[in-house]
């Protein structure tokens, strides 16, 4: 099993408590997988939701492949997410409580299909951001000393 992971979405794990995580296979058009295997994707700000009874990545940016001509892509369409009718309904239910969202994670191809994995999710206030940093600093700080003391 060979993973090439295409992009990830850094500011996630800043941004957001990640409670659960899920891969969803993603629906593409010829010349948007062009794209990703030459690594032009950025998850930056994008999210996904569901909608009658299917799970829609959007704001999910793959730029136009160099080679397609009038073939192309848009860069922005939203995109469906491949998930099991029994995850979709139990991700439906949790999205539903207040403030949960699913954000995607990394984007990846696995085994030569292309794959999103996305969490649900529950946005960080301004003081768990700084709470996250501090411990950061001095685990950081902790291995520094360790290190000297070799």
């Amino acid at each position: 099993m060979s993973i090439k992971i295409i992009t990830q979405n850094r500011k996630a794990r800043h941004d957001y408590h990640i409670l659960d995580t899920w891969e969803a296979g993603i629906v593409l058009r010829g010349t948007e997988v062009k794209s990703l295997r030459a690594g032009k994707a950025n998850l930056k700000d994008s999210h996904a939701r569901v909608e009658r009874g299917e799970v829609v990545l959007y704001k999910f940016h793959i730029s136009a492949y160099e080679k397609g001509s009038i073939y192309n892509h848009p860069p922005l369409r939203p995109r469906k997410l491949l998930l099991h009718k029994k995850e979709i309904r139990r991700l439906q239910r949790k999205v539903e409580e207040k403030g949960l969202t699913l954000i995607p994670l990394k984007v990846y191809f696995k085994d030569g299909k292309a794959k999103v994995e996305i969490a649900l999710a529950r946005g960080k206030k301004f003081y768990d951001k700084r709470t996250d940093i501090a411990k950061r600093d001095a685990e950081r700080e902790v291995e520094r000393t360790l290190r000297q003391r070799r």
